[in-house]
């Protein structure tokens, strides 16, 4: 343990708090066990550490470890737990649970046996807790973390704050949201950078060797998460990463899941798997028509990559392609997303939404009850009219 207590408190030194994720005040850390999920990059790691050096001092109160440590091989999360609350300890932090088998049987043990110890732990945006092997449902409080609204990138970037808003307040003030934050800078102006690299807090490190870095983070999705979360054989996996590839040349995909097969050497049954464990891993964002979720085994009406940094990464930087990941991923944190029988989206079985660039007209869109034109390239719009880059502060 002593070992594990000093790489802490390396990290702990290395830590910076000058930039802070606007989720860590989402979450409610009074709370006994909080889990918090997310795609790889996203900064589960670095907001933890980060709560950590903000609230606790070094001297042995709170602890980070991460459950894919060697010292875990021969030793047990539980029994080091138990150290810990005996020394005193009363915040532990545990990074990477899904790298460690049981994990949730001792997570519940944990719980059960120190009621005076608060727990959190972040797992891949893979880990479901109604799969784990014991009931931590009624025991944790779950979140989903997702990687840098345009919102948080803009206060990263200028240094400014800018007030998140809900997409009822959008749609009822956007004219007046928008002068607003054109009255302290050019949001287009970091629009383009933002749909390059702002996704993942981690360009902060160096924009230079980011998408070097955001490949890497898809392989080691594809060739360590997925195998270890769905028992996916490795030589399976060059399948997955043909799936991948096909469909990042081609979004927003409109999938033909007998072709899909055949190009893949996929069968039906193991595509619909497929698609659902990149949906979960966030490298895929699967567009249903209404009634029909992510967890159902119909054919998606459409598929997009996870986020536009993918798009830059993997695809071939399409325009419209951009632009409607953007509003589908922005919008999706907390709005309800579906495919619109007469137009691009479908947002909370009420706001029809069409989306393209300045030129683009309302004629789609005519005639229906609640329905926006979202255009990119203006900084104001009007009436039923919305700029792009706005559908950025929701989160």
């Amino acid at each position: 343990m002593e070992e594990l207590e000093q790489k802490f408190y390396q990290k702990y030194a290395r830590t910076n708090v000058d930039a802070l994720r606007d989720f860590a005040n989402v979450i409610d850390w009074s709370d006994r066990l909080i889990g918090i999920k997310g795609g790889r990059g996203v900064g589960k790691t670095t907001m933890i550490l980060q709560h950590i050096k903000k609230n606790y001092k070094p001297d042995g109160k709170a602890l980070y470890i991460s459950l894919d440590n060697l010292y875990f091989t021969e030793n047990s999360f539980y029994r080091l737990a138990d150290e810990f609350h005996q020394k005193g300890g009363i915040f532990l932090a545990a990074d990477e649970v899904h790298r460690y088998p049981n994990w949730a049987t001792e997570m519940k043990n944990i719980y059960d046996d120190m009621p005076d110890l608060k727990i959190v732990f972040t797992g891949s945006s893979l880990l479901h807790l109604h799969k784990a092997k014991a009931d931590l449902s009624r025991r944790a409080v779950m979140y989903s973390m997702p990687g840098l609204s345009f919102r948080e990138f803009l206060g990263f970037e200028t240094g400014q704050t800018f007030e998140k808003c809900t997409l009822d307040q959008l749609i009822a003030n956007h004219t007046e949201l928008a002068i607003d934050v054109t009255s302290k800078i050019k949001p287009l102006a970091y629009f383009d950078a933002y749909l390059n690299h702002g996704y993942y807090p981690f360009y902060l490190e160096n924009k230079a060797s980011f998408h070097q870095k955001l490949h890497e983070t898809v392989l080691a999705v594809l060739e360590v998460d997925i195998t270890q979360f769905a028992s996916v054989q490795v030589s399976n996996i060059i399948y997955l990463k043909k799936l991948l590839q096909i469909i990042s040349n081609s979004v927003p995909f409109k999938p033909n899941m007998n072709a899909l097969s055949q190009r893949t050497g996929i069968s039906l049954n193991t595509m619909k798997i497929y698609l659902g464990l990149l949906s979960d891993a966030e490298l895929l964002q699967l567009l249903h028509v209404k009634g029909k979720g992510m967890n159902s085994l119909n054919r998606p009406e459409k598929i997009y990559l996870g986020n536009t940094n993918l798009i830059y990464n993997l695809g071939d930087g399409n325009l419209g392609n951009v632009r409607e990941t953007f509003f589908l991923q922005q919008t999706r944190v907390s709005n309800l997303v579906a495919a619109s029988p007469n137009a691009d989206f479908l947002v909370n079985d009420r706001y029809t939404f069409e989306v393209g660039g300045k030129g683009k007209t309302s004629k789609q869109i005519s005639g229906i009850k609640d329905s926006y034109l979202v255009k990119d390239d203006i900084e104001i719009g009007s009436g039923n009219t919305i700029p792009l880059w706005m559908f950025g502060m929701l989160y």
